[in-house]
């Protein structure tokens, strides 16, 4: 699945090379997105490509080939000339990896042994993958591994963190917040677009999220490009 931003791109990609054959410069992307600078569309460019929705045609200067659109895409929903792509608002205005979770349903009404918790999507322990902005089935964890406040579940890809414990396949449980102190584990959204499970630092001014594999190296962040998603309080593993 993509995430909005990497869905708007593609939709305006398409629907430019259709009126005039020849795809948008980076500048028309960045200022259709509203992004703040070009990195942010080579990235997406990149995801887009990476999950096979276009590719780049090597030795000719914007050469994009549109391969494919989303399964959901329909020529109603093709994207206007001039379009202004919207930003998926939390409670607070802020750009939020998931929206809020709902209250947590009890199982056993007799003890309140146990909750169901959503599960969002997926979350990147490694090079940071989107995150799904749906819930996509519900988890039942123990009453005791979460305490107060709402909380959601993500499956994780990768092995950035195996030295903390978490592997590929696990199921993490989140606590929803939007601060965090050093050496948390941590949901963390890089520039609005990638969301990444890493541990929180701080150096300086910056933000340093760290990963738990020697193969992996720490990533280094304005304050203003990295927004805390929740923390790590529980994690759930299944064995086949």
């Amino acid at each position: 699945m993509l995430t909005r931003k990497q869905q708007e791109l593609l939709l305006f990609i398409h629907e430019r090379m259709k009126e005039s054959g020849v795809p948008p410069s980076f500048d028309e992307m960045k200022d259709a997105l509203d992004l703040a600078s070009k990195s942010g569309i080579h990235r997406l460019i990149t995801a887009l490509e990476e999950r096979g929705f276009i590719r780049r045609l090597p030795n000719r200067a914007r050469a994009l080939e549109v391969i494919k659109l989303p399964e959901a895409y329909s020529p109603s929903l093709q994207p206007r000339r001039g379009f202004s792509p919207s930003v998926i608002e939390g409670s607070l205005g802020k750009p939020q990896l998931v929206p809020p979770p709902a209250p947590l349903k009890p199982v056993n009404d007799d003890n309140n042994s146990a909750v169901s918790v959503p599960v969002m999507g997926r979350i990147a322990a490694g090079v940071p993958i989107s995150a799904i902005q749906n819930n996509t089935h519900d988890i039942t964890v123990p009453a005791d591994m979460l305490g107060s406040g709402e909380h959601y579940a993500l499956e994780v890809k990768g092995d950035s963190m195996i030295d903390a414990g978490i592997f590929d396949g696990d199921t993490v449980i989140i606590r929803n917040s939007t601060t965090a102190n050093p050496g948390d584990i941590v949901v963390a959204l890089v520039d609005d677009e990638e969301a990444t499970l890493k541990r929180f630092r701080r150096k300086g001014a910056s933000i340093a999220l760290e990963a738990a594999n020697p193969a992996y190296e720490t990533r280094i962040f304005g304050p203003d490009r990295v927004k805390v998603q929740g923390k790590l309080v529980g994690l759930i593993r299944r064995y086949h």
